[in-house]
Parts: structure tokens; C-alpha cells; sequence
């Protein structure tokens, strides 16, 4: 851990440094925590380890521009980020409620960033110093550098470059862009100079030459006017965002032009190391101890990060088009030495709770040939089958937590991020199987299918569920061989593009059939810089151009939710209204086979049909007219002796003692 502490969050702290100014003030919508899991740390760590002063300035006051100017102007510009999430995300549920709590906040409190916390940084820089250099990063940057699908407004929205006045947008993992640009500021070189680095985007005018090939020309006018040239702009993006094969990409705005250069090449293993190597503090700040501190640490602080890139490619996450799809991992030497500094913590309890990343069990690019001619634009490594070329081997991934286990003073190590499950199911070998069964589970391993049916799994960019039922049936049976009692917990979601009524319906008899009530279900969230969300929002799949069923209507939503937890007496009468509308009111009834009983409610149409003038009818009527008996009533004669006064004026027995509901009896003893 760095010697030199935080870095510095104040004009004092500065002082203290000796610094009579700044390089770099980054500002970030979240709390300040410096560990290696949190971006803005590992972006100012890099800058500092090159020699730049960098001042860190987190959740400022965003109603003026003061705070921003706390730390004076900047010798070289702002660095400017939302957080380790979008502030829309941040602030809003997939039902568009607002949150009550922030994990990234201190104490968990809500309102210390602004919605779009970006653009509004951004604009308060501009009304503090004028024409200072801007460079804006992170998931919310890098994710609407497009003219994007908005889900909050419910329409296509600018780019936020454009939006935020920024000069310069970096996207991806930006640890090699961010130097470039500091580097070249440094050297003097005007920021509207800077137009030559791979992973930035940049305004210009429209006659003004681009440094890379050009793979199309988009304009926003058209784009937000037609939903299939907005799917069709983004196939056009997701194939251009490999750093080997990508090529840039132009999006007008009228008099103006914005350019994405290709992908910045992916930090190499020597490279990856380094960064993982600066002196992280590991933790947030003290000066939120007072506020209970920042709830995000609890979840990464005995947690390692040994991967990047994911090549599963699922159409409802944005990881392909931030990280990218060719994996790059980090030395055993490497991983093995946070390990130790993590078993040296004062409050380590001799747990890892995750070696992973976006997804734990990939180590390498899915095949040799992504490192020459870089990841496939037309087909996926995984699905809807394996491609013939993806090289499965789990080996160095075994060695690496076996010489964590090593370690002294950690206990056990677990897996908790996202296993792919039928990337394990494509190895020859089992041994990274059973190893996970016996030594990496808490109890319960949390896997991914998200849906049964295929169409809809064709949709999400996952297998077939036949593969997971292999996977399933083959863990509990490494499990019973190991004599451990351990659980699989399916993250299953709802109305996801492609999700019909019919599908939902099919996914709830799948989960009765194995006996799964899920007491978690994620509505599908149209998020930016997702495949999915374009279908979402244009009912085409930008990857093939085909029309797909897009559910938007909230109360179809809440049925198809409903079913997946059909158990829930709440959600008895949206099952119910479900099953009507997809025809299967054969699922309704009293057989074993059904999902919901009938609507017995006097009045209903079951009631009508089934119930009124009936037997059961009469019975309920007779007793409906019967006054009810008093509990302590015999053959209709109160027997309630021992609780009532008798007109002689006299206690009654046992009046002082203490009712039931723990307060004194009205009965008193006369004095």
C-alpha cells in the first residue's frame, strides 16, 4: 500500500505535498475508494506513478461551480467521470424508481451526484474556467459516445461529447489512452491538436481529414428520425470495436463531425501487472468513517480482479463494448502477490471472497488466431454453438488458486463472479469442475441460463438450455460425490427482447418443474451501449437486422416478472391475467400441473361459471348470514365467567392480571 496515502482531496492537502498547483483534478461521481476494482483509482494511480500531480475531487457540490474550483485551475486539464456505473443506473430502477440506496455513496446516501453527472460536471468546469482541457472517461462516457437510446427520456439522445462540451472522450479501458494525452498536453500540444490516439472520440468539422480509415459515416439526424438506421448504426459500431480489425467511425452533427478512432490495443499480461502492482490504499477514504463509510468496498476488498475482456458476448451486456471481447489476463506471480498484501490486512479473516472478473474461468483470447487478426465480426466464440476454433483449458486458472490457497493465513478461496458455465461444460477435462464442487463455493455457486426458451435465449446471445441442464445435472452429482450440500442459484430474467407471453409461461413450468421458487428476478433494463436495448427500443436486432417482439408495455412486463414467481400469493391475479393472454388457461385449476389456482373471489368468472348456485354457493351464503361465535361461546350461551364483572360490583377473578396484549385489564380493583 502507497506510503504516500490518498491522494490529496483537498487545497491543504496539496500544501502539504509541497504542490503549488495541479496537474490534473479528477472528478468523480462517486466517493473517493482507492482500489484497483474502482476505475478512478487505477486512472489517477497510473498518472501518478508517471510523475503527474493529480488531485482527486469526489461528489463536489454540482448546484454551483465552486468545489470545482477548490483546487485551482489545473495545469493541464480535468479528468472527468460519472463513476464505476452510469448515474442514470446510479439513481434509477430497470422501473424507472428511484433508489433509496447508493452503494457508491458514503452511508449508502442518495442525491450526492447529479443525474447525467457528466454533462453537469462538465458544464460547471466550463462556468468556472472557460476553454480549460476536458477529458471525459468511464462506463457513462464510454457507453454514450453514440447517439444513444435514452431509456429515461425515451428517445435517441445526442453523444455525450457533444452534450458535455468535453474535448476529448476516451472509451474502453483507458489507462494507455489517458497517458498519451497527458503526455502530449505536457508537451504543450493544444488539446484540440489531439486527434491521433487510438480509443478517443473528438469533435471536428466536417471537412476536416481523420487519422485512421473510416468504416462508415452516420448522421444524427437521420439516426434519431428511423429506428432501423439507429439498429443499423450500431451493428455497424459493435463490429468496429476491436483495437486489430476496427476501423473509425463518423457521426455528423450538423456543421460538425464526430470522430471514434479505432480501439486502443488491450493491456498486455507485463503491462496489466504494472498497473495491478501501484500502491492502492485498498480502501475508501477516512474521511467518510464518520458516515459508516462506502458500502461498494464490502464486496471487492478481499477480492481480486485476474482477467479483462469477456468473449461470451451476451447481447444484453455492455462489456463487449466497453472492455471489449479478446481476454487478457494478469501473471499467477502477479495475482499471487495481492493475494499476500490482501492476507497481510489488519481485518483480514483469512477469506478471498473472489478471484474472477467479468468472467472468472477465461484466461486467454477464445483462440489463437484473435491475437493475429483479432476477434470475429460475424460470428460469436460461443453461441448459438461453439465455434470449431474456441480452445478451452482451464489449467492455468487451477495452478493460479491453488498458489493462493498456498498462501499463509488464507483459509479458503472463493469464486463468486460470473462462471460460464458451458464454456466449463466445452472442457475435456474435469478437473477444474470438481475442483471448484470441493474447494471455491459458499454454500451456493450463482450461474446465469437468464431463460429456458430459445427463442429468447437466441436473443440474449446465450446457449441453449439443454447445455445448462447438463451443467446442472452434473454439478449435483460432483457434489454428492464430494458429500457437500451446496446450492445452484439460476439469475434468470424477464422480459428481455424476444420474450413473448408464451415464453415467460414456458420458463415458469421449467421452474416448477425442477422446483425453483427465485426470490430475485431481474426485469431486462435497456442500459446504453447494448444490443439488447436497440432491440428494446427499434424491435430489430441490430446484429442481423431481423425483427424481434420488443415487450414494452409496463403492465405486460409485470405479468411476465409475475410468472417467474408465480408462487408469491401477490402475483396470483397477474399470473392469472397471464395465462389468459397466452392462452394457456389450461394452467389454472387445482391439478398438479397448473401454476395457479382459480379466482374463487365471489363475483369472479370462475366464481360465476364454477361456484354461484352450488352447494359450495349455499354453504358460503348460510355462513356469511350466521353471526360468528364469540370464542368463548358454548352451545351459544357466553362462558366468558372469568373476565366479566358481576353486577354485585365485586372484582371478578383474576381482573388485575396483565391482558394478553400487554397492557393492564380494564377491570380494577375497587378501593
Amino acid at each position: 500500500m502507497s506510503e504516500k496515502g490518498f491522494l490529496p482531496i483537498s487545497a491543504k492537502e496539496c500544501s502539504e505535498r509541497g504542490w503549488d498547483e495541479v496537474d490534473f483534478v479528477y472528478v468523480n461521481g462517486d466517493a473517493y475508494v482507492d482500489h484497483p476494482s474502482f476505475g478512478a483509482s487505477i486512472i489517477t494511480r497510473v498518472l501518478e506513478n508517471e510523475g503527474f500531480r493529480v488531485a482527486f475531487l469526489a461528489q463536489p457540490d454540482y448546484k454551483s461551480c465552486d468545489e470545482f474550483k477548490k483546487f485551482g485551475k489545473p495545469r493541464l486539464g480535468f479528468l472527468v467521470s460519472a463513476g464505476n456505473i452510469d448515474s442514470m443506473v446510479a439513481h434509477y430502477t430497470a422501473s424507472k424508481k428511484k433508489r433509496s440506496y447508493d452503494y457508491y455513496s458514503p452511508g449508502g446516501k442518495m442525491g450526492l451526484r447529479p443525474d447525467r453527472a457528466v454533462i453537469v460536471y462538465c458544464n460547471r468546469i466550463r462556468e468556472a474556467y472557460g476553454d480549460v482541457p476536458i477529458i471525459i472517461g468511464g462506463i457513462e462516457a464510454s457507453l454514450r459516445r453514440f447517439a444513444h437510446y435514452d431509456y429515461w427520456d425515451n428517445k435517441i439522445r445526442r453523444s455525450v461529447l457533444v452534450d458535455s462540451r468535453a474535448d476529448i472522450l476516451t472509451y474502453g479501458m483507458g489507462e494507455s489512452i489517458i497517458l498519451k494525452i497527458a503526455k502530449l498536453l505536457d508537451k504543450g500540444v493544444p488539446v484540440k491538436k489531439i486527434r491521433g490516439e487510438r480509443g478517443c472520440c473528438y469533435l471536428a468539422k466536417r471537412e476536416d481529414e481523420v487519422c485512421f480509415p473510416v468504416a462508415c459515416e452516420l448522421d444524427f439526424n437521420v439516426i434519431k428520425e428511423s429506428p432501423e438506421e439507429y439498429a443499423r448504426a450500431f451493428g455497424i459500431q459493435y463490429k468496429n470495436q476491436d483495437a486489430i480489425n476496427g476501423k473509425a467511425i463518423i457521426e455528423y452533427y450538423d456543421n460538425k463531425k464526430l470522430v471514434q478512432n479505432p480501439p486502443a490495443y488491450p493491456l498486455e499480461r507485463e503491462e496489466l501487472d504494472k498497473v495491478y502492482a501501484l500502491p492502492y490504499m485498498r480502501n475508501y477514504h477516512p474521511v467518510y468513517e464518520k458516515d459508516g463509510g462506502v458500502p461498494a468496498i464490502s464486496e471487492v476488498k478481499f477480492s481480486i480482479t485476474h482477467n479483462r475482456g469477456c468473449f461470451g458476448g451476451c447481447n444484453f451486456c455492455a462489456l463487449a463494448f466497453h472492455q471489449g471481447r479478446s481476454v487478457r489476463s494478469r501473471s499467477i506471480e502477479s495475482v499471487v502477490k495481492e493475494a499476500e498484501i490482501i492476507a497481510s490486512m489488519p481485518d483480514f479473516k483469512g477469506y478471498i471472497h473472489d478471484v474472477g472478473g467479468p468472467t472468472a474461468n477465461f484466461r486467454y483470447p477464445a483462440c489463437k488466431k484473435q491475437l493475429e487478426k483479432g476477434v470475429c465480426s460475424e460470428r460469436k466464440c460461443l453461441v448459438p454453438t461453439p465455434c470449431p476454433n474456441l480452445e478451452v483449458d482451464h489449467s492455468e486458472y487451477i495452478e493460479l488458486l491453488n498458489k493462493i490457497q498456498a498462501i499463509p493465513k488464507i483459509k479458503k478461496v472463493f469464486i463468486r463472479s460470473g462462471i460460464r458455465f458451458d464454456y466449463m461444460m466445452y472442457d475435456k477435462s474435469d478437473a477444474f469442475f470438481k475442483k471448484l464442487v470441493r474447494e471455491h463455493i459458499s454454500g451456493q455457486l450463482k450461474v446465469a441460463p437468464e431463460h429456458c426458451s430459445s427463442n429468447v435465449l437466441k436473443h440474449m446471445g446465450k446457449p441453449d438450455i439443454s447445455v445448462y441442464d447438463k451443467f446442472r445435472e452434473k454439478y449435483f452429482k460432483l457434489c454428492k460425490e464430494c458429500g457437500k450440500e451446496q446450492y445452484l442459484v439460476p439469475y434468470l430474467m424477464s422480459s428481455h427482447p424476444g420474450s413473448e407471453m408464451k415464453d415467460a409461461v414456458e420458463l415458469a413450468l421449467y421452474l416448477k418443474d425442477l422446483g425453483l421458487n427465485p426470490e430475485q428476478v431481474q426485469d431486462f433494463y435497456p442500459t446504453p451501449g447494448t444490443a439488447s436495448t436497440v432491440m428494446y427500443y427499434t424491435g430489430i436486432n441490430p446484429l442481423t437486422m431481423k425483427r424481434v417482439y420488443a415487450p414494452d408495455d409496463y403492465r405486460e412486463k409485470l405479468m411476465q416478472r409475475a410468472l417467474l414467481q408465480y408462487k408469491r400469493p401477490e402475483n396470483r391475479n397477474l399470473v392469472r391475467e397471464a395465462l389468459i393472454k397466452a392462452g394457456r388457461e389450461d394452467l389454472i385449476g387445482f391439478e398438479g400441473g397448473c401454476l395457479v389456482r382459480p379466482d374463487m373471489r365471489v363475483g369472479s368468472e370462475y366464481y360465476n361459471k364454477n361456484v354461484k348456485n352450488t352447494s359450495i354457493s349455499k354453504q358460503r351464503a348460510t355462513s356469511k348470514n350466521t353471526p360468528k361465535k364469540d370464542k368463548n361461546t358454548k352451545n351459544g350461551v357466553n362462558d366468558n365467567k372469568k373476565f366479566t364483572q358481576k353486577s354485585s360490583g365485586k372484582p371478578t377473578k383474576n381482573a388485575h392480571r396483565v391482558a394478553k396484549n400487554g397492557k393492564k385489564s380494564n377491570l380494577t380493583r375497587k378501593k
